[in-house]
């Protein structure tokens, strides 16, 4: 099956690539491996706000990380030339999560979009991964991702 069936059977549009909010550049490409920014959860197409711990729970945050993911594989189709077939691996995933000093799920949180590339890509999307606490992300956002991928 192919990678956009899997997306149409997951009823998964991909968005429009978005437009870095600072000097930077929404991924870099080096030899077979593609580098793509952080990307921030988004809803509604605003900063999706909280902290962890105080104002959003950890099931909100696995939906706000698979959101971002949704983001991450429209900027990763972008990269590819339009052809996510062209995919070999998801090499890693690294996730800030906006949280309080005591909160412990960032793993958790980080698995909404983990799960989703499993979906997406199959054997070839299991990745390494580190989830962080962070005080603060831009715009108060709850959760920032950054993915690295393999091109065939």
């Amino acid at each position: 099956m192919s990678v956009y069936d899997k997306l149409k059977e997951l009823d998964i549009t991909l968005p429009p690539v978005a437009v870095p909010a600072a000097a930077y550049v929404p991924y870099v490409q080096t030899g077979k491996l593609v580098f793509l920014s952080g990307h921030i959860a988004r809803r509604d197409g605003k900063p999706w706000v909280g902290q962890f711990g105080r104002d959003i729970t950890t099931e909100e945050g696995k939906a706000a990380a698979r959101a971002v993911a949704i983001d991450l594989l429209a900027t990763l189709h972008a990269a590819t030339g339009g052809d996510l077939n062209r995919v070999q691996r998801i090499v890693k995933l690294m996730s800030l999560v906006n949280s309080t000093g005591d909160f412990t799920e960032q793993h958790l949180v980080t698995n909404g979009a983990s799960e989703l590339m499993g979906q997406v890509f199959g054997d070839a999307g299991q990745h390494a991964r580190s989830a962080f606490g962070v005080a603060q992300i831009p715009m108060g956002a709850c959760v920032e991702i950054e993915l690295i991928a393999e091109l065939a």
